[in-house]
């Protein structure tokens, strides 16, 4: 069998090595983590199995879905599927109603909460003409400028969460033709593409653990602990490199400098997830709420663990999330915790624990130039980072490992014609 060595085990990395062993391929799969999963992983914190970072998935990843099925994931039942719902806990907002696309938005917007017909009828208005001009627009764009004149509750309810939740940027910075292509996929993706799949339970159940099983069942070599400090003794076969991109530019700065260059200077942004613990009766209408952020109160979501989970355990607590988050640990820890005092009505809530991820996603701005694919003969790349069309998020981390798969067939048919 031919063979190919993968080195990073997050998503990416065991999209990779599971299309790989499906198209015959010997894989060897080095982690340098104790454990896989990449950002997307359980923690542990006093007994509770918590994750290093909420996630949620929307119905347009397919990939990622058929991926979690072909490792034997359940979907239906780890995954919560709930329409599109942007509702802040006064009942402000939109949610769209289960009907087939387009119906399901124009509905949801007819019916939203807190806005007035004049907002509602800008949003349609600006929606159609995005459809108009297929969700296309100038690359130097950003988000900001691309919704520019929309009513501010539009901005402050429906598009800033959209955009920060999507491409972990606010919308002045962040690419306006990127965020056109989720929305597209999306809200015009058919019937329950823009369902939001929210985890039942931790992240390394819902993926990574099912996917090393199914790997090791097929003869697959998995090793965690184990830093590469270099690709030489790898090469004798092709490689896969599904580390991140500062991993990735320093294991190729002699293979390919310019690529090792491109990799190395994408800038990051941070996400911050705070665990609170209520010590009161958590009564949302829906499991996740969206927050009004602001400086002073940076949490965009907040998600009822108990209620996803139905795990006694997790009763109370509240899993709060600060895309593009800016300070330290503790600083945000405070900031989110008055949000949920004063927005959530939890007057006795404490910080149960959390997790700050510094470079938890590329700064998807305007005119990013992500590097591509290969970045050598016998090299590919894989991670949310290549070059592609969405942001950071699991389904471009999968997608991805398709593509290095994709790629890892044509460089072998290559060789075998030479």
């Amino acid at each position: 069998m031919n063979q190919v060595t993968i080195i990073g085990g997050g998503w990416a990395g065991l999209s990779a090595a599971v299309h790989a062993v499906n198209a015959g391929w010997q894989v060897r799969l080095l982690e340098a983590a104790p454990q896989t999963g990449g950002r997307a992983r359980r923690i542990t914190h006093h007994g509770l199995a918590l994750d290093n970072g909420q996630h949620i998935l929307i119905g347009a990843y397919r990939d990622t879905l058929a991926l979690m099925r072909l490792v034997g994931v359940d979907t239906d039942r780890y995954l919560k599927r709930l329409p599109l719902t942007l509702c802040t806990p006064n009942g402000d907002g939109l949610r769209l109603p289960d009907l087939p696309s387009p119906l399901n938005l124009l509905a949801g917007m007819a019916g939203a909460r807190g806005w007035s017909w004049g907002d509602k009828w800008s949003l349609i208005r600006r929606a159609l003409r995005w459809q108009r001009q297929h969700f296309e627009c100038p690359a130097d764009m950003t988000v900001a400028e691309l919704c520019s004149g929309l009513p501010p509750v539009v901005l402050s309810l429906l598009i800033e969460p959209l955009c920060v939740s999507a491409l972990n940027l606010p919308s002045e910075q962040a690419s306006a033709s990127v965020f056109l292509r989720v929305l597209q996929d999306a809200l015009l993706g058919g019937t329950g593409s823009s369902d939001m799949l929210i985890p039942c339970v931790d992240q390394s159940r819902l993926f990574p653990d099912a996917a090393v099983q199914w790997l090791k069942q097929r003869g697959a070599e998995l090793v965690t602990g184990h830093h590469v400090e270099d690709l030489s003794p790898y090469l004798s076969a092709p490689v896969v490199l599904a580390c991140p991109p500062w991993e990735a530019s320093r294991l190729t700065q002699s293979i390919n400098p310019a690529w090792s260059a491109q990799a190395g200077a994408l800038a990051h942004t941070a996400i911050a997830t705070v665990y609170v613990q209520a010590h009161a009766k958590v009564d949302w209408p829906y499991p996740v709420m969206a927050l009004r952020s602001s400086a002073l109160a940076p949490a965009q979501f907040a998600f009822d663990k108990a209620r996803l989970s139905g795990d006694k355990a997790m009763q109370g607590v509240i899993a709060m999330v600060v895309s593009a988050s800016n300070g330290d640990r503790d600083q945000i820890s405070q900031a989110v915790l008055a949000q949920a005092r004063d927005q959530l009505g939890l007057p006795q809530a404490t910080v149960l624990f959390a997790v700050l991820e510094k470079r938890a996603a590329f700064a998807c701005t305007p005119l990013t130039v992500r590097p591509s694919a290969q970045p050598g003969a016998q090299v590919l790349a894989c991670g949310d980072y290549v070059h592609g069309p969405y942001p950071s998020t699991l389904e471009a981390a999968v997608r991805s490992g398709i593509e290095a798969v994709a790629l890892l067939k044509a460089l072998h048919m290559r060789e075998n014609t030479a």
